[in-house]
């Protein structure tokens, strides 16, 4: 009898639990993907290059404020390399819009650049525009561009 009740408290676990990376299944695409977001701003705060490959579809291409277009590996390897770090970062998502599997993001950013990168030490102001899609039940990023706000 104890074995039958350990399996039906697990297979009740099993359901009710969500896996990480595949979200509550109550919850709207729009909050998981808020969730996603947060996510990665703390994963690059924290330089754990291992969150943001979770975070990033393997198809992931980014315009970054440096004008280049580079891959989730190049970016990983800058994260990675030392290249790429935040002494700060501060994301506001100003618009959410949500077309089935796939989610629009847009907002703005306030960083201080570390590591090497040229501006280190500098805070600037960045607009965003991201898509994340829905990949083996979970949200990825897929694409983002960024860029620069010139001081006025």
């Amino acid at each position: 009898m104890r074995i039958v009740w350990a399996a039906l408290v697990l297979a009740f676990l099993a359901v009710t639990l969500p896996v990480h990376g595949q979200g509550d299944q109550n919850r709207s695409p729009e909050d998981e993907v808020r969730t996603r977001n947060d996510e990665e701003v703390e994963a690059f705060l924290r330089r754990d290059a291992k969150s943001l490959g979770r975070l990033w579809s393997d198809d992931l291409v980014v315009t970054n404020p440096l004008n280049k277009f580079v891959t989730k590996p190049q970016v990983l390897g800058m994260v990675e390399s030392g290249l790429l770090l935040f002494a700060s970062f501060d994301r506001q998502v100003e618009y959410v819009r949500v077309y089935g599997d796939t989610v629009i993001v847009a907002g703005t950013e306030k960083v201080v650049w570390g590591g090497r990168m040229p501006n280190t030490g500098r805070a600037e102001s960045l607009r965003f525009t991201a898509v994340w899609m829905k990949q083996d039940r979970r949200w990825q990023e897929v694409a983002r561009h960024a860029n620069i706000v010139p001081q006025q």
